[in-house]
């Protein structure tokens, strides 16, 4: 493990593979710790070649986290929801991919294929927006556009979402394992779950963090035009049991990416389950793999 700076924030970090293969940053999204990318999972990119970096998103893990009180997300949600400005916030989803350049630059990396899951798909984007000299190619699984109509919760996974979450273990585990039992596809995996919960709440627990991210999210909003002038060689994934983002948010994201290949997965959910690994990283290691063989 070690740390890279973005100022005053901190970024845990850790490597998989051969430094000199090509690099294949991973994101990962809301609330959720580098651990939710499995080692196994990153193992089987790094045996495809690529030298594998996954981080901790700033207030998630063990990365920086923010100071203050977090912001009342259900107010934040009505003024977007109302195409009201949400107001100040203390950071944006363009923060966060300064972040993850950050991460780049702290193991002298100049360019990556950079792979996103849920929020962290949309951070990817940002990355594509923003950074475009760093992206070797774009992978955004599970993620939207934050256009307005498309990616839509239902209520049931919105509301686990949004529910408080209890600080004690035992409840809190519970909590996690009773939310991904809503999102998660039909390879749910309650055992499996609970062990993986365990692990993330023994880590670093710490729930509040979610509430900035969410505000980063809303504070960007729709990014759609912004994406059709990405060039980049980009893949996008969703899952069409996915309750949490609904697959019209991978759908509107291809469209708006010129070029972008759209991989809807019959028996994906909002989840990263074991049985899609092959799948999964097939997908990624051909994406990234064409990508390379382009001429530079």
């Amino acid at each position: 493990m070690a740390q890279a700076r973005n100022g005053g924030v901190a970024l845990q970090y850790d490597t998989f593979g051969v430094p000199s293969d090509p690099p294949l940053l991973l994101i990962m999204g809301l609330g959720a710790q580098l651990t939710a990318w499995e080692e196994p999972f990153c193992q089987l990119l790094a045996g495809g070649g690529y030298f594998v970096v996954r981080f901790d998103n700033r207030d998630t893990g063990l990365s920086s986290k923010t100071a203050g009180d977090p912001p009342d997300v259900a107010a934040l949600f009505m003024r977007a929801l109302t195409g009201q400005d949400i107001g100040p916030v203390p950071y944006t989803l363009s923060d966060m991919a300064g972040d993850a350049v950050a991460v780049l630059d702290a193991l002298g990396l100049h360019r990556a294929h950079v792979v996103g899951a849920s929020m962290g798909g949309m951070i990817a984007q940002m990355v594509a927006i923003e950074h475009r000299d760093r992206l070797a190619s774009l992978t955004s699984i599970m993620s939207t556009t934050g256009a307005p109509g498309v990616g839509a919760a239902t209520p049931e996974a919105l509301g686990a979402l949004l529910a408080p979450r209890p600080t004690e273990r035992t409840d809190a585990i519970e909590t996690g394992v009773k939310t991904w039992r809503i999102i998660s596809g039909q390879h749910f995996d309650e055992a499996a779950t609970r062990v993986r919960v365990a692990a993330a709440y023994d880590r670093c627990f710490y729930p509040q963090g979610a509430a900035f991210q969410l505000a980063a999210i809303a504070k960007v909003g729709d990014r759609t035009e912004r994406l059709g002038q990405v060039q980049a060689p980009a893949l996008v994934i969703h899952g069409r049991q996915d309750t949490l983002v609904n697959f019209s948010g991978g759908e509107a994201t291809a469209a708006a990416l010129a070029g972008s290949r759209l991989l809807l997965v019959e028996d994906m959910g909002h989840d990263l389950s074991p049985p899609l690994w092959p799948v999964l990283t097939r997908a990624v290691l051909d994406h990234v793999g064409a990508a390379d063989a382009l001429p530079s």
